[in-house]
């Protein structure tokens, strides 16, 4: 998966930011493997993953904190 703009994250849907999640999590655990046996190339692809996830994670929280906002109204 290439380095996705938070742009176009914000217009997918929550059943695909975490299947997102999932694959970067999963890219990055084979990624250690490889680190931890001495066959990884690409140094730069974990911390990228790691940032992906981080961003993927906080849009799932504007939007958690989003939807809270408007029960809020709606209860006032």
């Amino acid at each position: 998966m290439a380095t996705t703009k938070t742009r176009e994250i914000r217009q997918l849907t929550d059943e695909d930011i975490y299947q997102a999640i999932h694959d970067a999590k999963e890219e990055m655990f084979n990624l250690r493997f490889q680190w931890a046996s001495g066959q990884l190339e690409d140094y730069t692809r974990i911390r990228q993953l790691k940032t992906a996830v981080a961003r993927y994670l906080t849009i799932l929280r504007e939007r958690e904190l989003a939807a809270e906002m408007v029960q809020e109204e709606e209860n006032a």
